[in-house]
């Protein structure tokens, strides 16, 4: 669709850096359109205070608020946490959000007639992927508008320069310039030193974590948490039936004063190149590791290596922006059959950043203390050797045919 003919837009409005300038980029590049900015709540908190105050002074003509957490938690957190989806070390946390958020933008859009979408993606990452497939599987015809592939804005000082020009008010100076992203799940740090690999993350500096602090200064003592599971779902902490996305809170605020949850990575993004991030996810990091400790007590072994196998397609799937396709739809009906007897109770340890397991228990529990004790049990140890006959036996024969003892040859 030509520039002319673009008369009403949805804006993906966050207040941040991006978003803030495209607002009076977009009326002076594409004819002064109409511009809906939509900010979707995903737990970022804080960060949603001003903000429609923020997009009228600077030029939106109208504002909506989207609140996507209960949907983000329960539609992919959830599923995913399930399905042990890990990227590289990386429990996601942006990725989960980009698929819900595209959804709402394409139903705004949609709603008010709007002729694009626009967001504020560099052409670099992987958020412009994740959106823009969201919205190609809602809406294939809509059109997309990236401005970091059309404007002449190299960097961020740039931006800020542009900003600064037409009076767009900035929570951020060019020192504390990192690039951000919040929602309720994580917080991810880039830029700045630690685009260099050799600078260590100043995690004691203040002000630099935000959802809780440096192993280094947690408390002395261990905090002990208990997390129930019904059919994969944490239903309960600490005794206390609540929902999933109150529960994650609750383990944000108890991982976060314990130093849980940091990660320092060089990943592969989708677009090809490498980059370093660093991620604060406390109460997600406790929550992957509370159900895989429950699957290792429910989950046989053939299902759970096959789920292992599986967990790293899903995780690339919800990476790339894959998250609306008929294979992870497929993957996802798979999990949920695995999670058919994923009810028990995981009590946990936490200290100075480490998790550590203290007890788990279920009724669909398939360790037996019986069977593999070291005492005395109904276990016939002698058929061990039969066993060992038949699952050793083409070693067996590939050895007697190199050393000519196979009969017939």
């Amino acid at each position: 669709m030509a520039k002319k003919e673009i008369k009403k837009v949805v804006l993906a409005y966050s207040g941040g850096l991006d978003t803030s300038i495209i607002i009076p980029w977009l009326k002076e590049n594409y004819n002064n359109p109409y511009i809906i900015a939509v900010a979707g709540n995903v737990g970022q908190m804080d960060e949603l205070e001003g903000l429609e105050a923020k997009a009228l002074a600077t030029g939106a003509d109208e504002y909506y608020a989207m609140d996507l957490t209960e949907a983000m938690v329960d539609e992919i957190i959830i599923p995913s946490v399930q399905a042990g989806a890990i990227y590289e070390e990386y429990l996601m946390g942006t990725a989960f959000a980009r698929p819900i958020i595209g959804k709402g933008l394409v139903e705004i859009a949609k709603a008010n007639n709007c002729d694009a979408i626009v967001h504020g993606c560099t052409g670099k990452g992987n958020d412009q992927v994740r959106f823009e497939l969201a919205i190609k599987r809602f809406a294939p015809d809509m059109t997309i508008i990236a401005p970091w592939r059309e404007w002449e804005i190299k960097s961020r000082d740039e931006e800020i320069d542009y900003a600064e020009a037409h009076k767009v008010p900035l929570k951020i100076s060019r020192e504390t310039n990192y690039s951000k992203d919040k929602n309720m799940w994580h917080l991810s740090h880039e830029g700045l030193d630690l685009e260099d690999p050799t600078n260590e993350p100043m995690y004691e500096k203040e002000g630099f974590l935000e959802m809780g602090v440096s192993p280094i200064t947690a408390p002395d003592v261990p905090t002990y948490v208990t997390i129930d599971f019904e059919q994969g779902v944490p239903v309960a902490i600490d005794g206390v039936k609540k929902s999933a996305t109150d529960i994650i809170w609750d383990l944000n605020d108890i991982g976060g004063k314990n130093g849980i949850g940091l990660l320092d990575i060089v990943e592969n993004r989708l677009v090809g190149m490498k980059c370093r991030g660093v991620y604060e996810t406390p109460g997600g990091t406790i929550l992957y590791k509370a159900h895989q400790a429950l699957e290792t007590l429910c989950l046989d072994k053939m299902t759970a290596h096959k789920k292992q196998e599986l967990s790293i397609c899903f995780a690339e799937l919800l990476y790339n922006g894959q998250w609306y396709t008929p294979l992870r739809e497929a993957l996802s009906a798979f999990v949920t059959e695995t999670q058919k007897n994923m009810t028990g109770t995981v009590k946990l340890k936490l200290y100075k950043g480490n998790i550590i397991k203290s007890a788990i228990s279920s009724p669909y529990s398939l360790y037996s203390e019986e069977i593999c004790t070291f005492g005395e049990s109904d276990y016939n140890q002698a058929d061990a050797g039969g066993f060992i006959n038949l699952w050793g036996l083409p070693t067996t024969v590939h050895a007697m045919l190199e050393q000519g003892l196979l009969k017939n040859q």
